[in-house]
């Protein structure tokens, strides 16, 4: 088949598209999904890069074409801080058609179509805050055909396109899992990052549950991420207190993190609640506790998602109450150009690739 192999940590160059690559055998308890395409998540530059390696201090950005030289392939530099194993298939999203099974499922789950829980479950046994990323601890989406646990591949009933449902597992389950860890109502929320995959997905799925909806993103996407339904835009690298005043927010959602993260506390109100999953803008700030205990905080760190999360999303999805906004599409074998667009931030919502078909 089809695939990009991850071939070690670092640059794009670490990515080589193969056409001989062998046709996974579903395992007992396990599909095989003819992937019809598979979104680009900052989880995947993450992972190239050695990123979540503490031995990276920088942005996301900053090592995203060439990867980082404090960074081997024995060290923490994978998100869960184990090994990761080369050559890897990775791709967080896929949405595609079972097309076997292995022992245990019913041949009845053939033809279905299907997302994937990008924070898979079954291999750790279902243990409370241990999960596998699909892509990442084994093989993903970047490739004609994956394998998946059965029971963590979902069957979707929606006349979406395939592409606008590999749009949804990363970038959806993260932004509705802090929202889902922090029990968001109808209250003022922050949210950094607004416009990105995940940015604009939380800014969805907050007004779905009733917020007021303050999005911080860059000037020029921000008639977009209003189209999406944020109600009002902050440009990026704006005070926050002068825009916003100083305890006027009741909760934060993160994806930045950055220099300018002592301010996301300030404008918390007392009682507020910070949750954070993600911190491309750099991973590495200084917290004056004093805010925390004096103000009551609740700080949330955000990666386990309990089952309702993805459960819940499926029927978000079914209903139309969300719909995701893809940017581009790209052959898989331009995966190299997609993920220098994606971190080129030119573009509001989602990027996809699309494998070629098994006929092709």
């Amino acid at each position: 088949m089809t695939a990009v192999l991850l071939t070690g940590h670092g640059g794009l160059d670490k990515l080589e598209y193969r056409t001989d690559v062998d046709v996974p055998r579903p395992g007992t308890g396990e599909v095989l999904i003819e992937v019809a395409a598979a979104g680009i998540n900052n989880t995947d530059i993450n992972t190239r890069i050695g990123w979540y390696s503490k031995a990276v201090t920088s942005d996301t950005s900053s090592g995203g074409a060439t990867g980082f030289e404090s960074v081997d392939d024995d060290d923490d530099a994978s998100w869960s801080g184990t090994t990761l194993k080369f050559p890897r298939i990775q791709g967080a999203d896929a949405c595609g058609r079972i097309v076997a099974v292995g022992d245990g499922v019913s041949a009845d789950r053939i033809g279905e179509r299907v997302l994937v829980r990008n924070m898979l479950r079954t291999y750790v046994d279902y243990r409370p805050y241990e999960c596998w990323t699909f892509g990442s601890e084994c093989d993903g989406g970047f490739a004609q055909y994956t394998v998946a646990p059965a029971r963590e591949t979902y069957s979707v009933e929606s006349d979406w396109s395939d592409v606008e449902l590999a749009a949804v597992p990363c970038a959806y389950s993260t932004a509705e899992n802090m929202l889902h860890r922090a029990d968001v109502g109808a209250e003022r929320v922050l949210i950094t990052g607004a416009s990105g995959g995940v940015g604009l997905a939380a800014v969805q799925l907050a007004k779905r549950r009733g917020a007021t909806v303050i999005a911080l993103c860059s000037a020029d996407k921000a008639a977009e991420v209003i189209a999406q339904g944020a109600d009002q835009t902050i440009a990026r690298g704006t005070d926050l207190i002068g825009a916003l005043g100083a305890g006027s927010v009741d909760v934060v959602l993160d994806l930045v993190v950055g220099p300018q993260w002592p301010q996301l506390l300030d404008v918390l109100r007392t009682g507020g609640r910070y949750s954070v999953a993600g911190a491309i803008g750099g991973p590495i700030s200084e917290i004056d506790l004093r805010t925390v205990y004096l103000k009551d905080l609740t700080l949330f760190g955000c990666t386990f998602q309990d089952d309702a999360v993805f459960e819940n999303l499926i029927g978000y999805i079914e209903r139309n109450e969300i719909r995701p906004v893809v940017s581009a599409t790209y052959p898989l074998s331009d995966i190299v150009r997609a993920q220098e667009d994606f971190l080129a931030k030119k573009h509001i919502g989602k990027l996809v690739l699309v494998p070629p078909t098994a006929a092709q």
